[in-house]
């Protein structure tokens, strides 16, 4: 997973650098799924949600998979949340609640610079209204996916 330029400009490391080390990477996995998943880096303490659809998936509902991200970077002092928004092409706008409620529940995430919400070509109304509410209640930095 390479880092965005933007986001590379953000936290002063090199945009052909990734996100963690592919050791690491690959042991801070905790879910990945078809519609969603997330990852924890715990040396920089930032965790990584990608939404591809906003619904339920593989028997998990998008409530039961943000509450267990959310436990999982508070066990792990998480103290910022990158949520990748860029290739969501639909589903229900209701669902994604549980992650507005989880960011505006955790100071760390709600703050300037512990929220960083990646947007694309392909983001479609789910994550665009998802957006809308970070905007208006968090304090998110928001990232344009270059279209290649």
């Amino acid at each position: 997973m390479m880092i965005l330029p933007a986001v590379a400009l953000l936290f002063g490391c090199n945009a052909e650098s990734t996100v963690a080390p592919k050791a690491e990477q690959a042991a801070a996995t905790v879910a990945e799924d078809r519609n969603f998943s997330f990852s924890i880096t715990p040396s920089n303490g930032t965790v990584r949600v990608n939404f591809s659809r906003v619904r339920a998936s593989g028997g998990e509902s998008i409530s039961e998979f943000v509450g267990r991200m959310f436990a999982s970077a508070d066990a792990a002092g998480a103290t910022r949340l990158v949520v990748d928004l860029s290739a969501t092409k639909g589903g229900d706008t209701f669902l994604v609640v549980p992650l507005v409620k989880g960011v505006l529940q955790r100071e760390q995430f709600a703050r300037h610079g512990g929220l960083i919400v990646i947007l694309g070509p392909d983001s479609f109304s789910p994550s665009q209204n998802a957006a809308t509410v970070l905007r208006r209640y968090a304090s998110p930095i928001f990232v344009d996916h270059p279209v290649m």
